[in-house]
């Protein structure tokens, strides 16, 4: 028998699968923030507060629960049973570097929102978007502030070659330019945005709900830096059919945790150079055959591609090892791999 789903709990991105996964007798809501002893939900009655639950996995913006009511019925003394199945999870390395940080669950589509008015580090997007891959979530670069003062000529075709596999989009909120497009690509769907503080992440966001639900602030002119104006991630649901975003802090640093097969999706050339290497194993620097080495040596793939690639695997693989010990020798040897790799690309 098909569950049936409140509207309101499907117009947040319940579907039949999320239902199905309830314990008998338990409710489904969704998390739109996380303050630390408390859980703001929507749930089939509206929005609720609910206790953090000191058992289980820690839930995240975005997770769907499993809510248990009182004898009596209603939501006072109402409880977290359990964390139901996450079909992605947003995630990055941990303050310490020992673990990760869940950002935010069942994401379909990562929004990287980088500002036109400062210098482009496609460094960083690549390291959000294979973030993105590792969740299963779809990276989009937003250039926002197309029209500021100070923005940077804008040449996009050289940044989707920086970036391949990235969808970019250009946008400007004060002239409404690219909003349709950002809608376009979101419909229906669970957003999330990350990106430098100042970036507009914020304005955006203002943008898309049609009101002026989060905060916003300046940025410093001698930088374009610009303030943590949104302190929590929050989960908002966008009029009419458009789906739900949710909002982040600005991150000054974006740990990477995630597996080499996320970074390999984004470096989809490299990947398929490697097939045709002779040996399964190769280490893509002074082995014979090596088909990566020959399209560096013939220059049909770019240095910094390679830089780039092998930089994000090093990351990788030193998140991994840190991270679980039980693992260490196998991502010690893979880092050590990467290390001889750098060593064999600079020469004696």
């Amino acid at each position: 028998m098909t569950p049936q789903i409140d509207p309101i709990l499907r117009a947040y991105g319940c579907t039949e699968a999320v239902a199905a996964g309830l314990p008998d007798g338990a409710l489904p809501a969704r998390v739109l923030r996380h303050d630390r002893s408390s859980l703001a939900v929507i749930c089939a009655d509206g929005r609720r507060s609910l206790p953090t639950p000191v058992r289980g996995p820690e839930p995240t913006v975005g997770d769907w629960l499993a809510v248990r009511p009182p004898p009596g019925g209603g939501w006072d003394g109402a409880r977290v049973e359990a964390v139901l199945p996450r079909r992605s999870l947003l995630r990055r390395a941990s303050a310490d570097g020992t673990g990760q940080q869940a950002l935010a669950a069942n994401v379909d589509v990562v929004l990287i929102v980088c500002g036109a008015d400062r210098p482009l580090s496609a460094g960083r997007v690549q390291r959000a978007a294979t973030q993105a891959w590792d969740a299963d979530a779809d990276p989009v670069l937003v250039l926002t502030k197309a029209r500021a003062p100070g923005a940077a000529d804008l040449d996009v075709p050289r940044i989707e070659l920086e970036v391949p596999g990235v969808l970019v989009t250009v946008t400007s909120v004060l002239e409404g330019m690219g909003l349709a497009e950002v809608r376009a690509r979101i419909r229906g769907l669970t957003a999330v945005l990350v990106g430098e503080s100042g970036a507009g992440k914020s304005t955006l966001a203002n943008a898309l709900l049609g009101r002026d639900e989060e905060a916003t602030g300046s940025v410093r002119e001698r930088d374009r830096k610009g303030r943590h104006t949104t302190s929590a991630r929050h989960l908002h649901l966008l009029p009419g059919d458009g789906g739900v975003i949710i909002d982040t802090p600005g991150l000054r640093s974006l740990g990477l945790f995630a597996d080499a097969d996320a970074v390999d999706a984004g470096f989809g050339d490299i990947a398929e150079l490697a097939l045709s290497c002779r040996y399964r194993d190769c280490e893509h620097v002074a082995e014979p055959g090596c088909a990566v080495r020959a399209a560096l040596d013939e220059g049909r793939l770019p240095e910094a591609r390679y830089e780039s690639w092998l930089r994000l695997q090093r990351e990788v693989a030193s998140a991994q090892l840190r991270a679980d010990p039980s693992q260490a020798r196998r991502a010690g040897k893979q880092l050590a791999r990467l290390q001889r790799s750098v060593a064999g690309r600079k020469g004696p």
